[in-house]
């Protein structure tokens, strides 16, 4: 394998182009002329539809998604957007020798491990209660529980659909809910923080994390509830100095964070803490949709129809932080339920 050297994001109309990409999703057609395949190429850095016409689609029975290709064609537009027409293509298996994973699979922002840290100190410095403190780092302690977890996407596509975007919702949803707990703090933060830390657990096993991002057979059949309650069950049976009622809470909660029947709990909440759980989770998916869905912050207005939020974007203007008043930096606070923390 060659260096790659052209991305998804430097592609622009009248290019030639032949570069190596992910093949992500691949279904065949028919046109007057014959057989023709559209694809969809992917990168770290966005994915491109192409189209393989005859004769050149002839040469393929079938073209698995998840592989690599060699891509050869220009770059047109198809409905004013960007569009690859192929030449050629040039299959070389799910795994080609030489190939740097990082170069076609999107990542967050920051680094999965990084995020992993932060959530395991971030647990540890805000959970007062010594048995929720132990149970939540024994389980983020497990190897393959962080293998799992980092490599996991956040959703299949709605929201953080990328390698660490499980850890990068997960702690976002912590940060939510302990700000929340600041404005009531008669609530059981600490039960709320480790129901917040492993709400989304069951994600790494209901999806694959590899070049594809598809249910697995235990993901349709059960869903990520039902399989996060399954991988925490022997922990909790382990935690013998972790009161039941507790550990009751922390399970309701967990199965009752979609907040509707309709929407996949199986239970509503029956708490505050359940409640605040299931509105951090929703403002964390919410805000990050809303964000993903304006290409370029400084174009202000309607950015377009989002079928996930099922309504129109718009880009506002905005305060710029230099012309606000002064912020306090921000402090961590000592690890106590009765009192309010200041994050």
């Amino acid at each position: 394998m060659t260096e790659k050297r052209i991305f998804v994001r430097d592609l622009a109309v009248g290019d030639q182009v032949s570069e190596c990409f992910l093949l992500a999703q691949a279904s065949k057609g028919q046109a007057r002329n014959g057989p023709f395949w559209s694809l969809k190429l992917q990168d770290a850095t966005g994915v491109i539809e192409a189209k393989l016409w005859s004769p050149g689609s002839l040469a393929f029975d079938d073209l698995p998604a998840g592989q690599f290709a060699i891509a050869s064609g220009t770059v047109t537009t198809y409905r004013d957007q960007p569009q690859l027409n192929l030449d050629g293509l040039e299959p070389l298996g799910p795994a080609p020798e030489g190939i740097d994973y990082g170069h076609f699979l999107p990542e967050s922002e920051e680094k999965p491990e990084s995020l992993y840290a932060k959530l395991e100190d971030f647990l540890n410095s805000n959970i007062g209660h010594a048995p929720w403190r132990r149970f939540c780092r024994k389980v983020l302690g497990d190897p393959e529980i962080r293998e799992k977890l980092l490599a996991a996407p956040g959703a299949k596509a709605m929201h953080h659909a990328y390698r660490g975007g499980l850890v990068e919702h997960t702690l976002a949803v912590c940060r939510v809910a302990l700000s929340l707990c600041q404005l009531y703090p008669q609530l059981d933060r600490d039960t709320l923080l480790a129901a917040a830390a492993f709400h989304d657990m069951g994600k790494a096993w209901e999806l694959s994390s590899g070049l594809t991002r598809e249910y697995t057979d235990e993901g349709q059949m059960l869903g990520h509830i039902v399989i996060s309650l399954g991988l925490l069950e022997p922990f909790l049976r382990k935690a013998k100095d972790l009161e039941p009622g507790l550990a009751l809470h922390f399970k309701h909660m967990l199965v009752s964070h979609h907040g509707e029947l309709a929407f996949g709990s199986p239970k509503t909440p029956m708490t505050p803490e359940a409640m605040i759980l299931h509105f951090a989770d929703n403002i964390d998916a919410k805000v990050h949709q809303f964000l993903g869905a304006v290409e370029d912050p400084e174009k202000i207005g309607v950015t377009g129809f989002v079928r996930a939020l099922d309504r129109y974007v718009y880009n506002p203007v905005r305060v710029k932080p230099e012309n606000g008043p002064p912020r306090k930096p921000q402090e961590k606070g000592p690890p106590q339920c009765s009192l309010p923390l200041k994050v």
